[in-house]
């Protein structure tokens, strides 16, 4: 095989594999956004937005990098890549690990986050028009191009010029592509090969975490490969001696004075310097990422639990909590955190002081804590059993709950249950988990339930049951995948499939701490045709000091007028605390000027996830 083969077929291999990178990249530091701040799409489209405005920004200055030097600038791009973006990543984590002051502007915090992106979307930008220039220096006359790309490329070629001469008049052209077109096409291959693996591979077989030192090892390995390979051409200055002129210096030298061709000698000595420095830097870095890579279970492990104890610590007063995170999972649809949090005294209710209780978090929500675990699932389910009668003739749907809890309470009232959640993976761990099984006391093994694994949303348009309760179990809309639970078509499908004296239940956001929030809420219910809602609140002697405290607020909601919670049917849990459920009363359902309820088909982003 000549040597211009085997270069033409190393660019190429370089290209596809910097391609690869550069766009699982973008696909990385969205997914990231996303986790931080939530909101799926708006995070995917600003960073693609800015991604591409950096990337087109890199790539119009490179016209402006040395052309005598292109090995060497195309050295330091990959050099940079590979430390600009995992130092960026962690960065985005960083800023929100850390307690940041209330003075700093929200907008500051906003686009310091969003630096990384265009970072390493103008790096990326110098990549492809370096390779092009590189690639036509090389002489290539189209026999070099290895046999496979030259015959994929004629059929697409023809493939997409017979469908284009459909439409416009075509002129076949023969003889030579440019780098360009060359370069272009394997950059396209390796952008999509790049999508295919971090959406297949990557993300859900390694992670965040070892995904962005993968791809930096990747960029090492590149740079590494091209000094081992180019190191001999003329636009590669490795040498203390100035390096021969490239056809394109050649070509000024001719008509320019030997000032200058002193000066560009000069520089090449200069980038010789800098280019071996960054050799050293380039094998720490590829040597420390592959070390990474290779114990990448434990690198994530470490470096998110670290993480997710800052920022669980931060959500309380200074000083007031102490997180350690015992252990975490990912199922196919969410993040499944334990982890203990003791109180230190410090914190505005000393009666916590040196408590410590095990908790769950699904994604960036708390989902349980062992201090209320009881009152939360009493208040779902045991106030509002109080508006339905007990047995086996009441049919009760209860969306979400897959830790089996709610069921449990259920099975004390006789109940026929629909249960239906989506993460089949979580449902099936917690039937055996220890810390469920406090609670749901193998509540998975009743009789009279029957538990589906499917979207709530999707199931209520393909059933046609009819329920006197339906319970809402369901985590907050932190991002997009629960917005569709939060929605008017699917309340409206609540509400469709309520028999004639049916209410639905689900906890709510608080009016005092979630204005917003609720405003959205609340116009959503109504315009899916509830009128009339009740809201009351769980109350509970958490720090044991003989007064009651609010745990979570809930609301039921009916298309109609219905009983008080403390009428003939109230349970025992209510007729208990009379004193508090007493006082619930139905209101009319209001609206909310100026707040959009959330539909399928347009989000309410501003609210329920951006904020």
């Amino acid at each position: 095989m000549s040597n211009t083969r085997i270069d033409t077929a190393t660019l190429l291999t370089l290209t596809f594999v910097v391609s690869f990178c550069s766009f699982a990249y973008e696909f990385v530091y969205s997914e990231l956004l996303t986790v931080m701040y939530g909101g799926t799409v708006t995070q995917y489209v600003i960073t693609v937005g800015l991604y591409f405005f950096s990337l087109g920004i890199g790539a119009a200055l490179s016209d402006d990098l040395d052309g005598a030097n292109l090995g060497g600038n195309f050295f330091r791009t990959e050099v940079l890549l590979a430390a600009a973006a995992p130092a960026g990543f962690l960065l985005i984590v960083g800023l929100n690990s850390v307690r940041i002051p209330q003075a700093v502007p929200a907008e500051v915090i906003w686009t310091v986050a969003r630096l990384p992106v265009v970072v390493v979307g103008f790096l990326s930008g110098f990549e492809l028009p370096l390779l092009t220039r590189m690639f036509d220096e090389l002489g290539d006359d189209g026999s070099a191009t290895p046999s496979w790309l030259r015959t994929a490329g004629a059929r697409i070629h023809d493939f997409v010029v017979a469908a284009v001469g459909t439409l416009w008049t075509v002129e076949r052209t023969e003889g030579r592509r440019s780098g360009l077109s060359v370069i272009l096409a394997m950059d396209y291959v390796g952008g999509l090969a790049g999508a295919v693996v971090y959406a297949r591979v990557l993300y859900p077989g390694l992670g965040l975490i070892p995904t962005i030192f993968v791809l930096a090892l990747l960029n090492g390995v590149a740079a590494l490969v091209f000094v081992a390979h180019f190191g001999e051409w003329s636009w590669w200055p490795f040498s203390d001696a100035a390096p021969s002129a490239s056809p394109a210096s050649s070509a000024s030298a001719a008509h320019g004075g030997n000032a200058t061709d002193s000066a560009r000698a000069d520089r090449s000595l200069s980038a010789a310097r800098v280019s071996k420095t960054l050799l050293v830097v380039c094998l720490l870095l590829t040597a420390t990422y592959a070390g990474v890579v290779a114990k990448h279970d434990v690198a994530d492990e470490r470096l998110s639990q670290l993480y997710l104890e800052q920022q669980i610590e931060n959500e309380y007063p200074p000083g007031a909590m102490r997180a350690t995170v015992t252990s975490q999972e990912t199922t196919a649809y969410q993040h499944v955190i334990r982890y203990n949090r003791t109180w230190t005294g410090t914190g505005p209710n000393p009666h916590f002081d040196g408590r410590t209780e095990q908790c769950l978090r699904l994604g960036a929500a708390v989902q349980l804590c062992e201090s209320w675990a009881d009152s939360y699932h009493r208040g779902l389910v045991d106030v509002p059993m109080s508006l339905v009668e007990p047995g086996p003739e009441t049919k009760v749907l209860v969306v979400g709950g897959g830790d089996w809890i709610a069921i449990d309470h259920l099975r004390e009232y006789g109940v026929t249950v629909d249960h239906v959640d989506l993460d089949g993976e979580f449902m099936r761990d917690a039937k055996t988990d220890p810390f469920f099984g406090r609670w749901h006391d193998d509540a998975h093994e009743y009789d009279r339930l029957n538990t589906t694994v499917a979207d709530g949303y999707r199931y209520l348009q393909e059933t046609n049951e009819t329920y006197d309760l339906v319970l809402l179990d369901v985590p907050g809309a932190t991002d997009d995948d629960l917005l569709t639970l939060y929605s008017t078509e699917f309340y409206r499908s609540v509400r469709t499939h309520l028999s004639e004296d049916g209410v639905a239940v689900t906890w709510g956001y608080s009016p005092d701490a979630y204005p917003e929030h609720h405003k959205a809420f609340v116009n959503t219910v109504g315009a899916a045709g509830f009128t009339q809602e009740l809201s009351y609140w769980v109350r509970e002697d958490l720090d044991d000091d003989g007064e009651t405290e609010r745990v979570e607020q809930f609301y039921v909601l009916a298309p109609g007028d219905r009983p008080r919670l403390t009428g003939d049917g109230a349970t025992r849990y209510v007729r208990a605390r009379e004193e508090h459920y007493g006082s619930a009363e139905w209101h009319a359902v209001p609206h909310y000027r100026g707040v959009r309820e959330n539909s399928i088909f347009h989000p309410n982003y501003d609210i329920l996830v951006d904020t």
